[in-house]
């Protein structure tokens, strides 16, 4: 047992019984590494993480390697979901130095947490012109002892590179019709239109650009943008990206057919597409984006639901086969054998047709990913919902991929919004209490008696890491859901408390934001990173989410700081669309205001659903009968019923539409 007992990470758990004696993140591990005058290694995975695993396996766990290792480094592990700013800062100058990056990440530390030389995996053997890692190794240290000078010269010419990058911002002024328009052109020539989504393989699943596109349409009236964000969630939830039998979306496509994906599946891909395909219902009605927004909220409360109310950061992509062995996809491929042994003859030959499963195989060894390849003409409902649960059922037999427990904060609040309006919006009120008793654990865990948000937590015990941008900007957003779907004010206060710490200690000069609190561990460089990746960056969540707390308060602070972060999205937007995705959402939001919506009347009474489905992009919600024992929306102040009856009040840009009792008139004026 090595010094990684006692973690509440369980990606770093799975090392601690390593013979590599590694050591966590923190000042102690670099005063060893300059009492011995010795490199560190950096390795940063995370338990979902398919390639960290082989090396660990093939390198981690070998008696040889780990002597090696032991007596010539001080070797640190990482996870990047537990310290999302150690891995950003190393993975910038990965990315610098070899121009590509990705998990495991390797790299070769001074004591002084200057890097020098990087990688990713490094196999056991020197294949495909990679060394070895035992290759490697003995590089650094030849080099290490024998040209200390080289080394230190290479590591400070690093550092100051890293230190020398200013970001580059849109100016004076917030991104307007021009910016959002050659947005839309730049996502319409990376559009793949035989198989939707943008670009090619591998294929991620674009959930802010679609938020993008879906708010663009509602304001603008743009149909290929909503095409665009139709198709793409069609092709999505027929491929086998999406899981056709017990619902949620994996990471990612390792094809642009959305065939076979990359098996993990993670909270915030199903948090984020969860909430784009309850808005695509919310803008056309679609009965597949219905399901899938259902499907994927049940995944989530059935499969990443902790004992006490937050989700679990990711299910592996690897489980056991029938042979024992370790292996990718598992849980979930089909070979047409299997599926006769579950059905029998007829009703397997039916889903061998409808689940496109073939005798070669679309995966690996003669299996299937199943998905709906459309070419099966009309079906029989019934017949098909009596095949998946049999399939359902005889997969749940199967030994299960393994679950990282751990509670993120930031991924917690995407699951929260969606949760809470997927819950609104197709009267599941039990979504919503999920969403609800998800947010307690946030205010009673993560927040607890310290009054700044923690990174994560495990067990419902916090964790030791400070919580970064993304974590206040995404838990207020979904507070701000929460909010607007149970009339429950204290959520818009709890948002608002975050939201004022982002105002203290993450904001720079000129609207800029940092990723780290100004109060936060020193690195070789303070990450800034506005970019959208898997999740909306922090720089941008929080923006979203001032926006909403600028409109439901009035506060010109929130607002101002909401707009200065805005301008990089005018600089970014038209260059590079599909990283900015939120950012152009929120754009979107503050092009159309956002409207302010007061509802004087009961919470989940048809006016206040009525309010909820309105597409008018990021518009906020309050509503209330009048002043109560709970926190009231400073929304509904002076707001009165007309006539003794519920009435909704419509504004934006300081200005009002006379209120109305009607709901389709409220609706009409939601519309977009």
């Amino acid at each position: 047992m090595n010094r990684l007992a006692g973690v509440t990470s369980p990606y770093l758990l799975q090392h601690a019984d390593n013979p590599v004696d590694w050591w966590p993140w923190g000042s102690e591990a670099f005063e060893e590494a300059k009492r011995r005058d010795v490199p560190v290694l950096l390795s940063v995975g995370y338990s979902a993480c398919h390639w960290c695993h082989v090396m660990a396996h093939e390198s981690f766990e070998d008696e040889t390697v780990a002597a090696y290792l032991n007596a010539h480094f001080v070797p640190v592990k990482v996870d990047r979901e537990e310290r999302p700013d150690v891995d950003a800062v190393y993975m910038e100058a990965v990315q610098a130095a070899t121009g590509h990056g990705g998990w495991p990440m390797t790299v070769f530390l001074t004591a002084d947490a200057e890097p020098f030389y990087f990688g990713t995996y490094f196999p056991p053997e020197a294949r495909h012109g990679s060394p070895s890692f035992q290759q490697v190794l003995e590089g650094v240290v030849a080099a290490w002892t024998d040209r200390r000078e080289e080394v230190a010269e290479v590591a400070g010419r690093i550092v100051a590179d890293l230190a020398g990058r200013s970001l580059v911002h849109g100016g004076d002024g917030v991104p307007g019709e021009q910016e959002t328009a050659q947005a839309l052109l730049g996502l319409t020539r990376e559009y793949d239109e035989q198989h939707g989504g943008f670009g090619g393989a591998p294929k991620f699943p674009p959930s802010m650009a679609v938020e993008f596109l879906l708010r663009h349409y509602a304001r603008t009236g743009s149909e290929g943008a909503l095409q665009m964000a139709a198709d793409t969630c069609s092709a999505m939830a027929r491929g086998g990206i999406y899981d056709q039998l017990g619902g949620g979306f994996a990471r990612y496509s390792v094809d642009r057919e959305w065939v076979v994906p990359h098996f993990e599946k993670m909270l915030y891909d199903n948090a984020l597409l969860c909430r784009v395909y309850a808005h695509l219902w919310r803008t056309t009605g679609s009965d597949e984006a219905r399901r899938i927004a259902l499907e994927t909220a049940d995944f989530m409360v059935r499969e990443l639901r902790t004992a006490e109310g937050g989700f679990a950061s990711a299910l592996d992509a690897d489980s056991e086969d029938a042979d024992g062995r370790h292996v990718e996809g598992a849980f979930y491929v089909w070979t047409p054998g299997q599926l006769r042994e579950v059905l029998g003859e007829d009703d397997a030959a039916f889903a061998v047709a409808y689940f496109g499963v073939t005798e070669e195989g679309t995966f690996e060894e003669g299996a299937s990913v199943l998905r709906l390849p459309g070419d099966t003409g009309p079906v029989d409902a019934a017949r098909v919902a009596d095949v998946r649960a049999r399939l359902l059922a005889a997969r749940a037999e199967r030994p299960r991929p393994g679950r990282d427990g751990k509670v993120v904060a930031a991924w917690n609040g995407l699951a929260v919004a969606a949760l809470a309006e997927t819950g609104a919006y197709f009267d599941r009120p039990d979504l919503v209490e999920r969403a609800t008793e998800a947010a307690d654990l946030l205010v009673r865990v993560h927040l607890g008696e310290v009054a700044r948000l923690t990174r994560t937590s495990k067990d419902g015990r916090a964790g030791d890491n400070a919580g970064v941008l993304e974590d206040y900007g995404d838990v207020a957003e979904g507070f701000l859901a929460l909010a607007a779907v149970t009339g429950e004010g204290a959520w818009l206060e709890f948002a608002g408390f975050l939201l004022d710490i982002v105002l203290e200690q993450f904001t720079g000069e000129g609207g800029q934001l940092y990723d780290t609190a100004h109060d936060a561990e020193q690195l070789i460089r303070r990450p800034q990173d506005p970019t959208d990746s898997a999740t909306p960056s922090g720089w941008t969540a929080a923006a979203g989410a001032l926006l909403s707390y600028a409109a439901y308060t009035g506060s010109e602070a929130h607002r101002t700081a909401a707009e200065g972060a805005l301008g990089v999205v005018k600089a970014l937007g038209p260059r590079v669309p599909r990283f900015v995705g939120w950012g152009l959402a929120v754009a979107e939001a503050l092009l159309d205001g956002p409207r302010e919506v007061a509802v004087a009347g009961p919470v989940g009474g048809e006016l206040h659903r009525t309010a909820l489905l309105g597409r008018a992009p990021g518009a906020v919600v309050a509503a209330g009968e009048g002043p109560g024992p709970g926190v009231e929306f400073p929304l509904l102040v002076d707001r009165p019923q007309v006539g003794g009856e519920p009435t909704a009040y419509v504004c934006r840009h300081f200005v009002c539409d006379a209120p109305t009792t009607d709901a389709a008139e409220l609706a009409a004026k939601l519309g977009g």
